[in-house]
């Protein structure tokens, strides 16, 4: 059976990483400022951005650094006086939104990566005529392969899948697919129990076999002694 407890310490660590960012824009002055930058859709400088809430620049630049600290703005150096090499002064730091998403569920949801199974699968059927299903069932075990890296236990925790021991089986406690399953329970099932077969096929999990085993408050798929 793998080791959870390092994936486990792993998620763990994102996660509070995400609240921390998105606890940060709690503190007004801090939205504020970021609302700031985000309307610009340009980069700000410090004076700029303290102009336009109306703080003082040293309040404004300690708020904006920590919103960098979080995640939640980039900052960069450039001169903005169209001059360089001596005299041309100092660069001024400039502030803009972070590209990469800060997004907390609890518990985990991955409807991401289940619109883009079943977008890609729509457009396979549409150029090839092969069923929907079916098209389904390969992207979803391809991409069990893609979740592959640390191995099971990592993959299933960083995943949301939130496993844990029960009977030398690895049940999954979290559905990442939650609300989609309730309402398209035959379609969202089987394409997450292609996506653990391929997850298992991936890793080398032999001893392992992946079943349907729907039962109330967990995942619709469980991992247990058998494969072949």
């Amino acid at each position: 059976m793998p080791d959870q407890s390092n994936a486990t310490r792993d998620v763990a660590a994102d996660v509070a990483a995400d609240v921390n960012a998105v606890a940060a824009l709690a503190e007004p002055t801090r939205r504020r400022l970021y609302d700031v930058v985000v309307e610009a859709r340009r980069g700000l400088t410090r004076d700029e951005v303290a102009e336009a809430v109306g703080l003082p620049r040293n309040t404004a630049a300690f708020h904006l650094d920590r919103l960098t600290e979080e995640g939640l703005l980039t900052a960069t150096f450039e001169r903005r006086t169209g001059r360089s090499g001596p005299g041309a002064g100092r660069p001024a730091k400039i502030y803009a939104r972070a590209k990469q998403d800060v997004a907390v569920s609890l518990p985990p949801r991955h409807y991401g990566l289940a619109g883009e199974l079943l977008a890609a699968a729509v457009e396979d059927s549409e150029r090839t005529g092969e069923p929907v299903r079916e098209c389904l069932a390969r992207h979803a075990w391809d991409r069990g392969h893609d979740l592959a890296e640390g191995g099971l236990a990592a993959a299933l925790a960083r995943s949301g899948y939130e496993p844990f021991e029960e009977d030398g089986a690895l049940v999954l406690a979290n559905c990442p697919f939650h609300d989609l399953s309730t309402r398209h329970t035959e379609l969202v099932c089987g394409m997450n129990l292609r996506l653990m077969e391929g997850l298992l096929d991936a890793v080398g999990e032999e001893g392992m076999r992946a079943r349907l085993d729907p039962s109330p408050g967990r995942c619709c798929v469980r991992l247990e002694p058998g494969g072949e």
